[in-house]
């Protein structure tokens, strides 16, 4: 997957699995700057259920580092940065 390139002000989100599936896309641009507490919250409104159907048992990388969204403090997702939400992969 190759992401487009972005516009000013704005950061990629990447999606996969199950997110891909609940979402219908493999990538999407979001504006910038974000907390990253606010992300769930963000993604729930423009894709009710969501957060408890994928989000809730996600990782969530930023520049590919794993981040905790629940964590308290004052994380931003900036312009440029590439942010994905990687749920839990079953096999069988």
């Amino acid at each position: 997957m190759t992401a487009p390139r972005l516009s000013a002000g704005h950061f990629n989100m990447l999606y996969f699995a199950a997110a891909t599936a609940y979402t219908q896309k493999d990538h999407e641009a979001l504006p910038a700057p974000l907390a990253l507490g606010s992300l769930f919250a963000v993604l729930e409104e423009r894709y009710p259920g969501i957060r408890a159907g994928v989000l809730n048992g996600s990782l969530v990388t930023i520049n590919l580092a794993y981040v905790d969204v629940q964590e308290e403090g004052a994380t931003y997702i900036r312009e440029g940065d590439e942010v994905a939400i990687i749920p839990p992969v079953s096999s069988g």
